[in-house]
């Protein structure tokens, strides 16, 4: 793919990434977006800085501004898309990828993770969330207190799951994958492909599609990308105030 705007995307996503002049795709955005929007699942290989995030974000927040499904006729919209992340940064990093990208959608989002006041993300919940993104801990204590309903996830996604692995959250893991539905679609990332990052991907994919950005089990090489401003203010914000 030689430009963004080559894309099968809603209009609106490209005026974002427009307006933060991202023209060219990284290799993994390159190969697993059109993947993602295809609806199969896929097990990529990527470092961090390789613009993975993007890749996985992007499609999500087309499929969900698809007019033509219809949610609820009533209530609140659930949640329909899961990222999971290992670490409070790396949560609001992706966060805040999604709030830019979806600047011209009609989507919500909200960052999920430890160490702040419950009571806030509580309430936040209480108003539309269309995509969360959490940490496996907070997200299972939410659960604990009937917070919230993971039954109509439509799109999972695991990143850098092998930090995740590495930082004992397994169990956690496997504890979230029976609350959501068996139909839904499921994206896995990863530095590395161990043993148990494989199995973990034999268990949760479905016929996924294998991209490969860095070489098996070792540090990838360095992957030109485009890297857009951030809003610091709203990151320090959404990890000191949720």
């Amino acid at each position: 793919m030689e430009n963004f705007k080559l894309l099968k995307i809603e209009d609106s996503l490209k005026s974002s990434l427009h307006k933060m002049n991202f023209i060219k795709p990284t290799p993994i955005q390159g190969m697993a977006i059109p993947v993602a929007l295809e609806g199969k699942d896929i097990l990529g290989t990527a470092q961090t800085g390789t613009g993975k995030t993007a890749g996985f974000t992007l499609p999500i927040l087309h499929k969900l501004s698809d007019k033509n499904i219809k949610g609820p006729s009533s209530g609140r919209p659930p949640i329909r898309a899961l990222i999971l992340v290992p670490t409070r940064e790396l949560a609001a990093q992706v966060e805040e990828s999604v709030y830019d990208y979806s600047k011209y959608l009609k989507l919500n989002s909200m960052v999920m993770i430890g160490g702040i006041n419950i009571k806030k993300q509580i309430s936040r919940l209480r108003s539309r969330v269309d995509i969360l993104v959490a940490t496996p801990g907070r997200l299972l204590d939410h659960v604990q207190q009937k917070n919230l309903d993971l039954s109509h996830i439509q799109v999972l996604v695991l990143d850098e799951a092998d930090r995740m692995l590495d930082m004992g959250f397994i169990r956690d893991i496997r504890k979230i994958l029976k609350l959501l539905p068996e139909q839904r679609q499921n994206l896995l990332f990863s530095a590395t492909l161990s043993n148990d990052i494989q199995l973990l991907a034999e268990d949760l994919l479905n016929k996924p599609v294998m991209i490969e950005v860095a070489k098996r089990n070792a540090t990838a090489d360095k992957v030109t990308h485009v890297v857009h401003p951030v809003d610091r203010e709203r990151k320090r914000n959404l990890l000191v105030h949720l």
